[in-house]
């Protein structure tokens, strides 16, 4: 007689911890969101961890980050959360509407809170990172609408609806007092990933090192006040404290596209109004919606 096999089954609350610690960066902020104690989420972790077989978290002077197992880990762990939610609509079984999931690109996120009121953002979830993460989430489908900027991961995707479009003029920025020694390679403040700067001074043969990376376009802003060194910045958006570098060692920027994008089958009149307010903030002369294959 043979036995029942036996399946591994993960708690959708271990799953539930460890999006929670990738969005907040902290194993203590992420307790005070699910309202456990820090030792709890570690236990959660290590019983994960043992499951998986490999390590999902480090800890770094910047906070808890994800490890390459992690990344893997948690883009499976919001689509174990989907499903779940979607299962407990099929029943009406949650307590009232769901929220409006928006995923927008940090380097977009503060002109978009200072030009969006706080009220106009009720039942809506705001989730802030790099461009090609807020993307993955689209597809995934747990970021129900985008406002990023183009990225290769988009080409291939059939069903995404690009909503609106405009192009994006980016400049070199610095601190008014910045000085390259001569013969020295260009300091660059780059941030994970980045093949826009990077792919742009490899192209003209220029000298360059990484001296600073970061995720968060405000800290690398800061650390070219500072005057670390050299980084991107849209040219609408340059702060007051620096200044756009026009050095002539430096190559002129591709220009890039701003887009507004909705996951496939999003409906609602909230989707919509969202939609169409973004459009009139951000895109003037909104292109009609089309797939993004027709890119």
């Amino acid at each position: 007689m043979h036995r029942p096999r036996q399946h591994l089954n993960i708690p959708t609350e271990i799953v539930r911890t460890v999006v929670a610690i990738a969005e907040t960066g902290s194993l203590s902020k992420a307790g005070e969101r699910l309202g456990l104690s820090q030792p709890a989420i570690s236990s959660q972790v290590k019983r994960l961890q043992s499951l998986i077989g490999g390590a999902l978290f480090v800890r770094t002077a910047n906070g808890t980050t994800t490890t390459e197992l992690g990344k893997v880990a948690v883009q499976q762990a919001r689509r174990i959360l989907e499903a779940n939610d979607q299962l407990l609509r099929l029943g009406g079984n949650h307590e009232g509407p769901q929220p409006l999931r928006l995923g927008m690109s940090t380097m977009l996120a503060e002109e978009f809170l200072k030009l969006h009121p706080a009220d106009a953002l009720a039942d809506v979830l705001v989730h802030a990172d790099m461009s090609p993460i807020v993307i993955r989430g689209l597809i995934d489908g747990y970021i129900d609408i985008a406002f990023v900027y183009s990225n290769p991961s988009l080409e291939n995707e059939d069903e995404v609806t690009i909503a609106a479009e405009a192009d994006e003029r980016s400049v070199w920025v610095r601190s008014r007092d910045f000085v390259l020694r001569p013969g020295a390679p260009i300091p660059i403040l780059a941030w994970p990933g980045d093949d826009w700067m990077i792919r742009t001074l490899t192209k003209h043969n220029i000298s360059y090192k990484i001296v600073f990376r970061s995720p968060n376009h405000q800290l690398r802003l800061e650390a070219a006040r500072a005057g670390y060194g050299l980084t991107a910045c849209p040219e609408r958006m340059i702060p007051s404290s620096l200044i756009s570098a026009k050095d002539y060692y430096l190559p002129e920027l591709p220009v890039q596209k701003r887009l507004l994008c909705v996951r496939p089958g999003l409906e609602g009149s909230r989707a919509t109004a969202m939609v169409q307010r973004l459009s009139s903030l951000f895109f003037s002369g909104a292109k009609p919606m089309r797939q993004a294959s027709n890119m």
